[in-house]
Formats: C-alpha cells, structure tokens, sequence
C-alpha cells in the first residue's frame, strides 16, 4: 500500500502564501486528508497544516539599503530550505514565486537529487524581460503554472519548461468585484465615484500621492464634485493617511478587503498605479488610467531590459493597450487628469475600456476550476513513484498548457 504522498511547498512573500494556501487545499481536497505538507509559509499555509520551517519575513528585503544587512541571512535560510527538501525526499517541491529565492532553492535541489520533481507555481516574467531565464529553468523545473493566459506561449516560444495556465486568482473573485443592480446604479450617480490606488509599498505611496492629489484637484475644478476612495492595507494605513493630509479633495480611506470590493462595485473610474490592479480594475468593469513614477535608476533599468508593449498587466492580457499608461515623466497632474476627465463622462474612451473589459472573462477562463484546483492536477500528476532512488532520473514531464 502506497503510503500519503508528501508535498515539500516554499513561498516567500504573503501573495504566495495565500497561493500555497489554496493549493493545499485543493491537494488535499483531490488526494485524501493524509497528504503531508512540509516547508516554508506564511499564515495562509499554516492554517491549513504547514509548520513552517522559520517565518517568511525572514526572507524579505524591503529597499536597497537592507541588502548587505539581511542577504548573509537570506542565502542561509535558502540553504537550510534545500537541504530540508533533500533530507525530507517530498514527492513533489513546489516553488511559489518569488523566483530571485525559490529558485536558487530548486537549483540546489535539483544538482543533489533530481529524481524529486519540481513545479514552480507562478510563472517569471520571462516574457517582459531576461527572457534567457526560460530556458535555463528547463534544466531544474519540470512543470510552470501560470497565472496568466498569454504565458505558456512565451514558455514555448522562448524554449522553456512545459506550462500550463491554470488562472488567476482573481477569476475566483470576480462575484465580489462586480455590481448588483443597485451598486449599479450607485456607479452612474453624482457625485461619480473615483478610486485612487497608488501602490503597496511604502516608496510607492510617497511617489504617487502628491501627483495624485494634484489631478484629483484638478479633475474636481473641471466636472465638479466627486467622491475619492482610496483602498490600502492595515499597516500602510498610517503612511496613506499623513500622505494625504493635505489633498484638497479628501479621501475615504478602507483597509478591509470587503470595502475595497465594495468600492470597486461602485466606481465610475480609477487612478491606479500600474500593477496587478489594474487586471483587478478590469475585471470589476472599472475604467482606469495607470500611472508609474519609479526612481531614477529604475528608470534606466526598465529602459534597457524591459521589452513589452505595455507596462499594464491588463492591456497584457487583453492584447490591446487600452488603458492609457502615464509612466515617469508623462505622469504629470495636467495629463492625468486629462487622460481621467473622459473615462467618467459617457465618452468614447470609456465605451471603449469597458468593451475590451468585456473580453477578459473568455481570455482568463473565468468560471472555470478553481485556478488552486487546476493547479492542484498538475502537482499531483507529477509526483515521484514511490520507489523512486536517491538521486535517480528526473522525473516525466507532462507537456500540456491546459488541465
């Protein structure tokens, strides 16, 4: 009798745990309440079983000054990781994002004991830039599951591991982004709901919230009243709060994530700053013009290495850039402003975001399996056979790009 397969799960950062978290539920969900998990995870992970092997805070650096203090930390925790992985002989490693950490784990793995297959959930950004990194990652991940649809074509045309899509997890969200009928109507009243969303990090916050605050003014003297909503989380909520002390048009500010659902549900529009929620504003059928100011040396590195014909994921997504981005010194008040000023009129620019909005639900498969379901056929298809050697071959790969 085949003894409970074991699942040896790394993530680095909150986004993955609550990946990981979601992955071994669906796991256990599809292989029986005896599967072993073992690994590295935030809360998410350990409220569904995972001692963690030393908290992940341990692994993060927040800005270029902490690097020398906390990297000698950083490389030790990513050793003791791969070693726990090769004493622990899992019958599956799953790596979850954070590839700069991750990786360097399944690469140590991979030298000592290739029979143990490795899936790296969350596809690297192979296809905006370094997209070398493809095929190197051949050579130690056996399986890639993507979030996004367009990404298991990068992975065959830049020549690397097999990929499937499995969703994003915002398509399991998509009930809490989108209006009811009286939410609806709330969305075309006056005074016109705007949210601003100007970044998660707290460098972020302080490059955005003063332009901002200026193209809210300036919106306000040019169509009249409005109401600024301004979603954060908990421990930002202090910094977002002095940042925007001075803003002529005050914002309410919500830290709880059924507010901020609440408010895109009755946005006419948004300022965002480029990221992930701008695929999340899309979804909800909410307008937006995105925005970036980054440091100066970063704007000479995403010159050079980045080579995509957007910054913003959604227009990535949807193959189309129809979300005006405003990046570095285009991200001025007066263009933000007029670039925002259409979106919350009945104008052309408006009709035209929420049709190639409407696209999204058919690209990401939403409706579909539960992405953390999807995500959980690939591990399970790929685990090691019970007899498998120390050290033996690696494992069979499985060559589809969807479940």
């Amino acid at each position: 009798m085949r003894r409970a397969p074991r699942v040896f799960l790394v993530a680095a950062e909150e986004s993955g745990d609550r990946l990981g978290g979601a992955l071994m539920a669906a796991l256990r969900e599809q292989a029986g309440p005896d599967i072993q998990f073992i690994g590295v995870g935030g809360h998410d992970m350990a409220a569904r079983g995972l001692a963690s092997l030393f908290p992940i805070d341990q692994l993060s650096i927040m800005g270029f000054v902490s690097i020398p203090r906390r990297l000698p930390n950083i490389l030790r925790r990513i050793r003791e990781t791969a070693d726990a992985v090769i004493a622990a002989r899992p019958d599956a490693l799953v790596i979850i994002d954070s590839p700069d950490l991750t990786h360097r784990v399944a690469r140590r793995v991979r030298r000592t004991d290739p029979s143990i297959p490795i899936v790296d959930y969350v596809s690297p950004s192979v296809w905006a830039w370094r997209p070398g990194r493809a095929r190197a990652m051949r050579a130690y991940v056996d399986h890639v599951l993507a979030l996004l649809p367009f990404e298991p074509q990068a992975h065959r045309d830049l020549g690397g591991p097999p990929c499937t899509y499995v969703g994003h997890p915002l398509a399991a969200e998509v009930a809490k982004l989108r209006p009811n009928a009286d939410e609806a109507l709330r969305r075309r009243a006056d005074p016109p709901v705007i949210l601003v969303l100007p970044g998660s990090r707290s460098g972020e916050i302080r490059r955005h919230t003063a332009i901002f605050g200026e193209a809210l003014a300036l919106l306000r003297e040019r169509i009249g009243p409005i109401e600024v909503v301004l979603p954060t989380v908990p421990h930002l909520a202090g910094p977002v709060v002095a940042a925007t002390m001075s803003w002529p048009v005050p914002p309410r500010i919500v830290v709880e994530p059924a507010d901020k659902q609440a408010a895109f549900r009755v946005a006419r529009a948004a300022l965002a700053k480029s990221g992930t929620v701008t695929l999340e504003l899309a979804l909800a059928g909410v307008p937006m013009v995105a925005a970036y100011r980054g440091s100066p040396v970063e704007a000479w590195a995403a010159r050079r290495v980045v080579r995509v014909p957007s910054y913003i994921l959604a227009n990535l997504v949807i193959g189309e850039n129809v979300v005006p981005e405003l990046i570095q010194q285009d991200c001025t008040a007066e263009r933000l402003t007029s670039a925002l000023a259409p979106l919350i009129a009945d104008s052309e620019q408006r009709a035209r975001q929420i049709a190639a909005f409407s696209r999204l639900d058919a690209l990401m498969e939403v409706g579909a399996r539960a992405p953390a379901a999807r995500a959980a056929d690939i591990v399970l298809g790929l685990l090691r056979p019970a007899d498998a050697p120390f050290g033996g071959s690696t494992p069979n790969r499985i060559s589809s790009t969807r479940p």
